[in-house]
Formats: C-alpha cells, structure tokens, sequence
C-alpha cells in the first residue's frame, strides 16, 4: 500500500517523536516500505552542529539508528535551509515530492492558541500534501 513513508523530524524535539517514529517504523514493516527521515536546519552553529555538515551528519546517524531500531530501510534528507524558522513547512512540502513519498507520518502536539491564528507544521502539510498523511500526538 506504501512504499515511501517520509517523517519530518526537529532533532532538538527528539523526545516528542517517539509515537510517530514507532508507527512509522510498524506502517514500514507492514508494507515493506522506505522511511525517508527529513529534518531542516540552517546554516548557523547549534545543538545539533556547528555547521551544516555536522547538522547533516547529526540526521544521518539518526536515520541510521532507527534503521537498527525497526530494522527496516531508513535514510536522511536533511535540508540546509538560510532560514529555517520561516522556510520549514514549504522545504518539507518540496521533499514530500522530492522523496517520493507517498505516505507523511509528522509528529504534533496538542494544539493550542496559536495554532488558531497559525498552522502548526503538520496541520499545513495535512491540508496541502498530495499524499496521505497521519499525524501522531
């Protein structure tokens, strides 16, 4: 039914993945897909690198360990963005095609009362992708 499950992940929010990882993980063994993990940093040192290299290198390893985790095929499309506050959700539209995907499986949070004047993320990329997507709280 699936065959390419992109999960948009923010590193420095690792621990509010766990439920949307693990259903991933579960739709990927069923189906005998891909999970392509997407993360977009910018180009300025933090957390998760002092560079855009390290960044990279940062999502890669944690492709790599949901790989061992679910034993399935998981690979890393991070994306070097100048402005990652205002470019994530369109950078993450654009991978949705670029990956191929054909299922998005995004991590939320219970929204609150920003999410009535701004869309979340995951609730724009549920609105707009072509493709189906499950949101996970």
């Amino acid at each position: 039914m699936f065959s390419t499950i992109m999960v948009p992940v923010d590193l420095l929010h690792k621990d509010a993945l766990a439920k949307a990882l693990d259903v991933a993980g579960d739709l990927a063994k069923r189906h005998g897909a891909q999970i392509k993990i997407v993360s977009v940093g910018g180009e300025l040192p933090n957390e998760l690198g002092h560079n855009s290299g390290e960044f990279s290198e940062t999502v890669k390893r944690f492709a790599e360990d949901l790989r061992d985790k679910y034993a399935v095929t998981v690979s890393a499309e991070p994306i070097i963005s100048h402005d990652p506050e205002v470019e994530t959700t369109s950078a993450l539209m654009r991978a949705i095609e670029r990956t191929g995907a054909d299922l998005v499986v995004v991590a939320s949070h219970v929204p609150g009362f920003l999410e009535h004047i701004f869309a979340s993320h995951g609730g724009y990329i549920a609105q707009h992708a072509k493709v189906s997507v499950f949101v996970v709280r």
